[in-house]
């Protein structure tokens, strides 16, 4: 034994079958899970308990709460919090305190959405900033996670200036404020604009204190519209209205001026309360008319371009900002109404000749139809009287037609000139629209541009033939072509027409003659200057009987004149003779074929 051990004395109570076996001898499994228990904190399923962070990565952060074992949370619910790190207090929730594996389960997401509506709430009534987490773009704006709730970010409320890229705010942390929160839904709006507008306040009211008209300032594109470009002049809008980006004809904004790009504008006008600023960009440079050609006068001969039609007539652009009108009656000699679209389109390079020009009104009026000759100008040698044309039938009136020789020179015929046999109730019966008729020259009005022309005039009058023919007395066959009211036409030999009235359409049977029938018809009026014709049909057989009667009682007067003479001289009884006789039974048979 060595100096060391020899006064060493074994303890008289040591247990030597506990230090053999590493517990206590006479202490049950059960006390000392129970002793170990006690160390631990006591959590309850479905409560929100303080954690500390002791682990981070990627996919999952590990949370001690003080229990037996840790809970693993996935690390998509710390995604608002980027600058998360080992050791951060957070609140967990505890879903289950063992599943089948016997981990601990646990959430933080359910722990902040427990306390988020309180906070929410805190937050609009306080009117606070709070910080929100940008997880992804939705119709019409972002979803943001503030407090764990799911908020609604409106484009129009990220900023002041109208947004292009939402995707360059997906996964970025900023400040926002809580501006609306229905209840009910439990829905939330929030908006970074608000944040904004609040410091460009100050700077706006500053900026609109000190507007005037005619004031220039320099101003960044904010916008452009099919209406105009609103621009940024450091925290106030104004807007450049379409007619005001160029002295020119401007029909899409984008060709002027682009986004972002900084530019000059003049201040033209403003509301009481210059919410509304009318901003121009043309004003800064000189008007074009200033610049126009002194020597510029009427008469002269000039080019330029078609920019805008109208139904009435069209604009040329003679220079840039510069613009004359061509009415659509400059347009053409011809006197027929037609929309401008019929002899121009935009883009159209055209010649034009100066009517009018007014430099104080910066107006000029064009005309292309002058650079042709005006055709009445020398009306009477190309279409003098008793000249032979061909012309396009235009349109039809009651009382003739319109014919076109050739464009600017029109004529009418007289419904009474297109035949001179036919009476002819309306145009349309003669020809139609867009044939070619021939003409000829009756009359010119070189003033007022008229033509009188006739169709008929192109053959010999043939009255002059029929009054030979047809004279009083005369009879003819005749077909009846159309009844009317007060009578009958008949359409005779060589094409002429005649009238009878419906006493003198009376048949031998007393029935009344109808359409279609073909008669014998007597001439009973001839007028050769009105061109008329009266017929009758009753008059060809009542004519015979009223000269057989007459005959009749010629014959019935002369013997009975005989007798009486006889009587007188011999005062006797006149005697009956054979020849008496055969006398009377002559005029009885006239008389009963007459009946």
């Amino acid at each position: 034994m060595s100096e060391l051990t020899k006064n060493v004395q074994p303890l008289q109570d040591f247990n030597w079958e506990e230090f053999e076996n590493g517990t206590h001898a006479n202490v049950s499994k059960e006390e000392l899970d129970k002793a170990y228990n006690e160390t631990l904190n006591k959590v309850s399923e479905h409560q929100v308990v303080d954690g500390t962070v002791i682990s981070v990565d990627k996919k999952e952060v590990i949370v001690n709460i003080g229990y037996k074992s840790d809970g693993i949370i996935s690390a998509s619910e710390f995604r608002y919090n980027p600058e998360l790190k080992v050791g951060d207090v957070v609140e967990v929730y505890v879903e289950n305190q063992e599943d089948k594996k016997g981990q601990l389960i646990l959430s933080h997401k359910k722990a902040r959405l427990s306390k988020s509506w309180d906070r929410v709430n805190a937050a609009l009534d306080n009117d606070e900033i709070t910080q929100g987490y940008i997880k992804c773009r939705t119709k019409g704006g972002m979803i943001v996670d503030v407090f764990g709730i799911e908020a609604f970010l409106p484009g129009s409320q990220i900023d002041v200036h109208p947004i292009r890229d939402y995707d360059q705010f997906v996964g970025k942390t900023m400040e926002f404020k809580i501006v609306k929160i229905n209840q009910e839904f439990r829905n939330v709006v929030v908006s970074h604009k608000a944040l904004i507008e609040a410091e460009l306040e100050a700077q706006k009211k500053e900026i609109i204190g000190k507007l005037e008209k005619g004031q220039i300032l320099e101003g960044t594109v904010k916008n452009i519209t099919s209406y105009g470009v609103f621009v940024d002049l450091g925290g106030v809008d104004g807007l450049i209205h379409i007619t005001d980006l160029s002295w020119g004809r401007v029909d899409d904004p984008h060709k002027v001026v682009e986004l972002d790009q900084k530019i000059n504008v003049v201040i033209l006008d403003f509301d009481d309360e210059k919410k509304r600023i009318a901003l121009g960009l043309k004003q800064l440079t000189p008007h074009p008319w200033d610049a126009l050609d002194a020597e510029l006068k009427v008469g002269d001969h000039v080019n330029g371009k078609v920019v805008v039609i109208a139904d009435y007539g069209a604009f040329v652009e003679i220079q840039p900002g510069v613009e004359g009108l061509i009415h659509v009656s400059e347009m053409s000699w011809s006197q027929h109404l037609r929309s401008a679209q019929d002899f121009l389109k935009v883009g159209d390079d055209v010649e034009a000749v100066i009517l009018t020009l007014d430099r104080d009104e910066r107006k000029m009026s064009l005309g292309i139809k002058q650079l042709k000759e005006d055709p009445w100008e020398t009306i009477d040698v190309k279409y003098p009287v008793d000249s032979k044309h061909t012309a396009k039938v235009r349109n039809f009136t009651n009382f003739g037609v319109f014919v076109e020789l050739e464009e600017g020179v029109d004529g009418l015929i007289h419904i009474s000139d297109l035949s001179w046999t036919k009476k002819v109730k309306h145009p349309s019966e003669f020809t139609q629209v867009g044939a070619e008729i021939d003409v000829m020259v009756l009359d010119i009005d070189k003033e007022n541009r008229r033509l009188s022309l006739g169709h008929k005039q192109l053959e010999e009058n043939p009255w002059d033939v029929f009054e030979t023919i047809y004279t009083v007395g005369s009879v003819h066959t005749g077909k009846i072509i159309e009844t009317l009211e007060k009578g009958a036409v008949v359409s005779l030999e060589k094409g002429v027409e005649g009238f009878a009235t419906p006493k003198h359409l009376v048949k031998e049977d007393g029935t009344q003659a109808a359409n279609g029938e073909e008669l014998e018809f007597k001439v009973i009026e001839f007028n050769k200057d009105s061109k008329r014709i009266i017929l009758s049909h009753s008059r060809t057989f009542e004519d015979v009987q009223r000269e057989e009667k007459k005959a009749a009682a010629a014959a019935a007067k002369k013997p009975r004149a005989k007798k009486e003479e006889a009587v007188k001289i011999d005062n006797q009884p006149a005697s009956t003779t054979l020849g008496d006789i055969d006398i009377l039974a002559e005029l009885k048979a006239k008389m009963e074929k007459g009946e």
